[in-house]
């Protein structure tokens, strides 16, 4: 009885470790960028990607794809509520993001109906993805791409 008693103690312990650490480790990423162009990027992201508004002030943006699974955020440089880590505004270049859509083919097809300037026409890759891309207003090029599962 005693063994028993210990091996479902010991089991419970070992689940209860895992649900914690579990539960410590889940972490969600939030990219953000320090521009002066809060209002072109609100109306980018939401009039030309379909974004929604999570939340705004008068320095900060932050934004979710349609489907809600993931965010960005754009924070005003210089803000005096904001560390002096946070300060210094992106600068144009070496930044990218690339957003997995079901239907590459329609929304290359909508952007261009919009006017928006295509950085990267339309191609398929030798290993089969599709894909296009574009600029937002503070010069992060943006990849519109469909994946094919790899063998």
């Amino acid at each position: 009885m005693k063994k028993l008693i210990l091996v479902l103690f010991i089991c419970y312990c070992t689940q209860h470790t895992y649900a914690q650490t579990k539960t410590l480790n889940k972490m969600k990423l939030n990219a953000g960028i320090i521009t002066s162009k809060l209002k072109e990027t609100k109306a980018f992201y939401t009039n030309i990607l379909g974004f929604g508004v999570t939340f705004e002030n008068e320095f900060y943006l932050l934004l979710h794809t349609p489907n809600k699974d993931a965010e960005i955020s754009f924070l005003l440089p210089n803000h005096p509520s904001q560390q002096p880590l946070f300060h210094q505004p992106f600068n144009g270049q070496g930044m990218y993001l690339t957003l997995e859509v079901n239907d590459v083919d329609q929304i290359y097809s909508a952007i261009k109906k919009k006017g928006i300037k295509i950085s990267i026409d339309m191609r398929t890759e030798p290993w089969g993805d599709r894909h296009f891309a574009i600029q937002d207003p503070n010069g992060i090029g943006i990849d519109i791409v469909k994946y094919t599962p790899q063998p």
